[in-house]
């Protein structure tokens, strides 16, 4: 999940030609990251990691909350664009990077 977002930022930053400096990328993920951490216990991650219902609440409330803490604590713009994008590649890569850790772990079993 932390990877998904990582990847998220940094094609971001560099599609705006946006520095891809250590601080530039943790300022503009530390958002979805923090509500990616507060995903984590609400969604039962944990427990059942590759459920569907955990998967889309991890990425609902990354999206949501994260938003929310970007425009309102972090003071950064989320004009409409910006939301689609990140409700669609967050999804797919949050879903991807489950799935392809539910196959490693089985091809390890």
């Amino acid at each position: 999940d932390v990877a998904a977002i990582l990847i998220f930022v940094v094609v971001g930053r560099r599609n705006h030609d946006e520095a891809a400096s250590i601080s530039g990328v943790l300022g503009t993920a530390a958002p979805f990251l923090i509500a990616l951490a507060v995903s984590w216990p609400l969604s039962r991650s944990v427990r059942t990691p590759f459920a569907r219902s955990a998967i889309l609440t991890t990425w609902l409330c990354t999206v949501i909350l994260g938003l929310a803490l970007r425009r309102v604590v972090f003071g950064d713009g989320i004009a409409t664009p910006f939301i689609i994008v990140a409700t669609i590649t967050l999804g797919v890569l949050i879903a991807l990077g489950r799935a392809l850790a539910k196959r490693l772990s089985r091809s390890r079993s």
